[in-house]
């Protein structure tokens, strides 16, 4: 599974760590060591783990396995919106294993616990393909979610490998957002293009999937609007640019990307169930884990949608953008070192 940005995308038919020399300058860069970026996780999901934390000392070390001890260790999930579902499939599995004899003590039960929250939360392929040329990236999400950041931060990242990269300005509907996208391109070292104000973002979609072929760009990520009047606005339009892109290059968008705000818990299961039955989604960016003792959204989604997390954001910062390891969030989740 991808844990670092070398390891996220590939490349030519390889990890990018093969592909370009500079391709560690990004990631490693950022955070530097597995420590490191783990120990920034760890703090991000804070509040969740607290939450956590506190239950599962009481129910798996103190009080032992007992029926009461299970219905504790349900609340304690639910409550970091795990999901009803996935709380119960994964409450089921540890009880029984310790009903059987299979694991006894907290910390077999808490270190099995973590180990079953990894297993759910890893789901389908987590990794980014920018072997076609160009690769074209649509990222979808309501507004206030991250998505222009995030459009640009993975600008920024795809740069670090040695790719040119298009970035496309199709939420016409907030000049706010164009300025802002504008902004991260000029930093990033990526083209941009934009339309006139209120233009037809489809339009935008095509003239920069043109600029990256007549320029030879390899990839092209494209912000959508994250509100219009209605929500079946919203989804008849990003299906117009979707059908856009696929007039011009009949397999693309090759990567879909949701941009959902783990702050709004249950609700972000449901923008992810709805944006995947209206234009299918290939991934998840969870933003805003930092500021949220709801961070087992990750678990639920993809239990229950089967789609996976491919990146989240822990922050403002460059480097609190980046890709998302199971392991290391289970492990940042339950509060194990």
């Amino acid at each position: 599974m991808a844990r670092d940005w070398k390891d996220l995308f590939i490349v030519d038919g390889a990890g990018a760590a093969e592909s370009d020399p500079g391709a560690e300058t990004g990631a490693g860069r950022d955070d530097g060591s597995r420590g490191g970026r783990m120990r920034r996780l760890r703090e991000s999901l804070r509040r969740t783990r607290q939450a956590l934390t506190s239950e599962i000392q009481a129910t798996l070390f103190e009080e032992g396995p007992s029926g009461q001890t299970w219905e504790r260790l349900e609340e304690a999930l639910i409550y970091a919106d795990v999901g009803a579902g996935t709380t119960a499939k994964v409450v089921e599995q540890l009880e029984r294993e310790a009903s059987d004899g299979s694991i006894s003590g907290g910390e077999a039960l808490s270190a099995r616990l973590t180990e079953l929250l990894a297993q759910i939360a890893r789901t389908g392929d987590d990794r980014i393909d920018l072997r076609a040329k160009p690769t074209v990236i649509l990222l979808a999400g309501v507004n206030g979610t991250g998505k222009t950041t995030t459009a640009g931060k993975l600008a920024f990242h795809i740069r670090e490998l040695g790719q040119s990269v298009v970035l496309a300005a199709a939420d016409t509907f907030r000049a706010a957002a164009v300025e802002q996208l504008e902004q991260w391109a000029q930093r990033a070292g990526a083209s941009f293009v934009k339309g006139p104000a209120d233009a037809d973002p489809g339009s935008v979609a095509y003239d920069a999937i043109a600029a990256a072929r007549r320029d030879g760009a390899d990839v092209v990520i494209i912000d959508t609007a994250g509100r219009l009047h209605t929500q079946d606005d919203l989804m008849a339009e990003l299906a117009k640019v979707r059908r856009v892109i696929s007039n011009q290059i009949p397999e693309a968008p090759h990567e879909t990307l949701l941009i959902v705000d783990a702050t709004t818990g249950q609700n972000g299961l449901r923008q992810a169930r709805l944006f995947s039955e209206a234009v299918g989604v290939d991934g998840l960016v969870l933003t805003k884990l930092d500021g949220t003792a709801k961070g087992g959204i990750a678990l639920a989604i993809a239990h229950e949608l089967g789609i996976p997390v491919k990146l989240i954001g822990v922050g403002e910062q460059l480097e609190d953008l980046r890709p998302f390891e199971p392991a290391e969030y289970a492990r940042a989740l339950v509060g194990r070192e």
